[in-house]
């Protein structure tokens, strides 16, 4: 159901609504990354449409008629929510300086000689999506940036948490019996539909940090929320530096400096260790030896 909406109905659809909005060959421009005017909008227009179609619509489609489930199950009530938003804010902030420098080796790794294919693949699909990012990161104004927002942060954050965790990730852990064999493939599928190597590694530690954030929670409104922070915060970032409001480059691949990188490491920790101790003791969810109970999504 997610393949046939996100790659077949979601795009179609999409690609349609927007040709009829832009003024020229909205596909040929678009795969050749044209920057023309409209193209901007014509291009949100065709992600959000394909993410609410494949990532948010067909998989509602699946759980609620073809599974017969509820959604319920997703969000029960969460204890001191916004508490926990706020930590979890926290941690995605930290995050970001943590893996920096696996940002960095990751952007310039160096693959052995009988690789060089693919690396060459590789390269290509990082170049094309660079000249991709360049035309949809242009956020010149307050509509743009809003846009941006829902486009790049909100609908990703919602979908791909909802199919990565509520899904895939409920389904491995039903099918391995190990949680934590579920969280990591599930965090490798979900860097490897980005189809960008180049960031591959840490999009897969990113996907861990929402696993667990859902695994101990319970809610996926938290792997969420930590998604939308995480997406958010570089489309903020972009637009401040575009608009000559900050100096720091959000698109630039450097490594923060090592006494930051620990120093954030040390937080992040300590955070997500007063994060899974509030989890474990907030409600009956738990039993005493820290297994899941009565979570109703297996």
């Amino acid at each position: 159901m997610v393949v046939l909406g996100f790659a077949v109905v979601g795009p179609v659809l999409g690609g349609v609504i927007a040709a009829t909005i832009y003024d020229g060959d909205f596909m040929a421009d678009f795969l050749a990354s044209k920057d023309k005017p409209g193209m901007f909008y014509a291009i949100m227009i065709l992600q959000a449409v394909g993410t609410f179609v494949g990532l948010i619509a067909f998989p509602y489609i699946q759980i609620k008629f073809l599974e017969q489930k509820s959604l319920r199950a997703f969000f029960p009530y969460q204890y001191k929510i916004l508490f926990v938003l706020l930590l979890v804010a926290l941690v995605g902030f930290n995050f970001i300086v943590v893996i920096s420098p696996v940002v960095e080796w990751n952007a310039n790794v160096d693959f052995p000689d009988f690789m060089g294919g693919f690396e060459q693949w590789a390269r290509n699909k990082e170049n094309e999506l660079a000249k991709f990012t360049e035309v949809v990161t242009k956020f010149n104004s307050i509509p743009n940036l809003l846009l941006g927002l829902l486009v790049i942060a909100v609908l990703p954050a919602i979908g791909e948490e909802l199919v990565f965790r509520g899904m895939i990730q409920n389904e491995l852990w039903r099918g391995t019996k190990n949680v934590h064999v579920a969280i990591w493939i599930a965090a490798i599928f979900f860097s490897a539909i980005h189809i960008q190597f180049y960031g591959f590694v840490p999009r897969v530690l990113l996907g861990a940090l929402f696993g667990y954030l859902y695994y101990w929670s319970g809610n996926l409104i938290v792997p969420m929320f930590a998604h939308f922070f995480n997406n958010g915060f570089s489309v903020v970032a972009l637009y401040l530096n575009q608009n000559n409001l900050i100096d720091a480059d959000v698109e630039k691949v450097e490594s923060a400096p090592l006494p930051a990188v620990i120093f954030c490491a040390v937080l992040t920790s300590l955070l997500l260790f007063y994060l899974w101790r509030f989890f474990r003791h907030r409600d009956s969810n738990f039993n005493s030896d820290g297994n899941v109970l009565n979570r109703n999504l297996l």
